[in-house]
């Protein structure tokens, strides 16, 4: 399926801007502010965007912004079109503007994106445009379904459970999970163990043994390598928890694979 990007970039105003196009879109626009605060007009109707609100416009609708002036505000941008992207846009819900986190992951896929898209017609990989823009698209989709009220748990819960996913084969600490949720520790273990229905540590030890045996199962590295590589630190420690789970040593799991 092929997708077209019409323009992927970044801006800063602080001298204002007004844009008043009277033509209806082609395509999607997505527009996520990172710094200060503007207006949009969907269809004459007034949006306030703020820090972290993301703004999806389909093809159609009219779209105007409105920057007051020595009003800072700063935002990536982007429009594409395409059957892909008409399937990313049916298959959920998509509300005009939405409160994300930004998160890092995000900023840099739009950036990689943008510097993509700057070289030469000759030496352009449209493939690897493609499919970060496909990357940048489920994932900003994922950001809103964290926060969205169907989700049942609070999004400091939200927050701790990605830093988790991302940290948990590296040397994680509590504290550290509970700085990144905004939260005491006390406080973090508490709601997350009451909004889970797990500890911190039990998830951990989940995404460890997950990592683990995906390369037990693939790759010819040695148990000990493995054990450190999944975050376990010791072969011996990785060996009893992998037991305790499993019923059985990580050797003997490894040769019944």
């Amino acid at each position: 399926m092929k997708l077209h990007i019409g323009f992927c970039g970044y801006s800063h105003h602080t001298k204002g801007y007004y844009s008043n196009d009277n033509s209806k879109l082609t395509g999607y626009l997505l527009r996520l502010q990172t710094e200060g605060y503007c207006e949009a007009y969907i269809n004459q109707r007034k949006f306030e965007i703020k820090k972290g609100d993301l703004l999806l416009v389909k093809p159609g609708e009219y779209y105007d912004l409105y920057i007051e002036g020595n009003q800072m505000s700063g935002d990536y941008h982007l429009f594409c079109e395409g059957e892909w992207v008409d399937e990313w846009w049916q298959r959920s819900f998509k509300d005009t503007v939405s409160r994300i986190d930004l998160d890092e992951k995000i900023l840099s896929l739009w950036r990689n994106l943008i510097i993509e898209l700057r070289r030469p017609a000759s030496v352009e990989d449209n493939e690897l445009s493609q499919y970060l823009l496909k990357a940048l698209l489920v994932t900003l989709e994922r950001a809103v379904k964290d926060i969205s009220p169907a989700v049942r748990r609070p999004f400091a819960v939200t927050r701790m459970l990605r830093y988790i996913e991302e940290h948990a084969t590296s040397g994680l600490k509590v504290e550290d999970v509970a700085q990144f949720a905004g939260l005491s520790v006390s406080r973090a273990v508490h709601l997350f163990k009451s909004s889970v229905g797990k500890t911190m540590i039990e998830y951990v030890q989940e995404i460890r043994l997950s990592t683990a045996i995906n390369q037990m199962k693939y790759t010819t590295m040695t148990l000990e390598h493995i054990a450190h590589n999944s975050g376990f630190g010791t072969y011996p420690y990785f060996h009893r928890v992998f037991k305790k789970k499993y019923g059985m040593s990580p050797g003997e799991y490894r040769k019944k694979e």
